[in-house]
């Protein structure tokens, strides 16, 4: 048992790391870089082994990825959602599984939402304000789009603390 707390705590961080440089990444560049899609993928089947997840467990994980994936390229291919908020998403989805699926997207809608007034506010602001530095210049930009990677880093946050396998890495 202990032998998986020891390695629950870095697989923990390691989501947490990499969902704060999706979120930051995506408000200095507007992109996710794919690494970090790639690495929340490569290192579940780690977590889900370390929580002890049964094999329908794990392939209910498996479906809310690939769930979030389908529907997120969907609206990509609509132009609704860039690929890099579609590619986390969906990595997110397979680390809070079927059990807190809508939860996780009901969150994600209410914190872009907020992210949304927020960045509408700034916008209405001078430009003077965002002198200086690109990141800024470019969210400043009436035309420009809205850094999701924050709002689905932010409900991923909140939706895995609820989650069967977060509890079981905790164990």
């Amino acid at each position: 048992m202990e032998e998986t707390i020891v390695l629950a705590y870095p697989l923990i961080l390691v989501f947490a790391a990499a969902m704060i440089y999706a979120a930051i990444s995506d408000l200095l560049t507007m992109t996710i870089p794919n690494k970090v899609s790639i690495l929340l993928i490569a290192i579940f089947p780690l977590a889900a082994l370390a929580a002890g997840l049964s094999w329908p467990e794990f392939f209910s994980h498996l479906g809310a990825g690939a769930i979030v994936l389908t529907a997120g390229f969907a609206m990509f291919a609509a132009g609704i959602f860039g690929g890099g908020d579609a590619k986390l998403l969906a990595a997110g989805a397979l680390w809070i599984g079927l059990e807190q699926l809508l939860p996780f997207i009901y969150l994600v809608a209410i914190f872009g939402g907020i992210l949304a007034i927020v960045i509408l506010a700034y916008r209405r602001f001078p430009a003077a304000i965002a002198a200086g530095q690109q990141w800024s210049i470019r969210l400043h930009d009436k035309s420009g789009g809205i850094p999701y990677g924050i709002a689905i880093a932010a409900a991923a946050f909140v939706a895995f603390t609820k989650t069967g396998l977060y509890s079981q890495l905790l164990g």
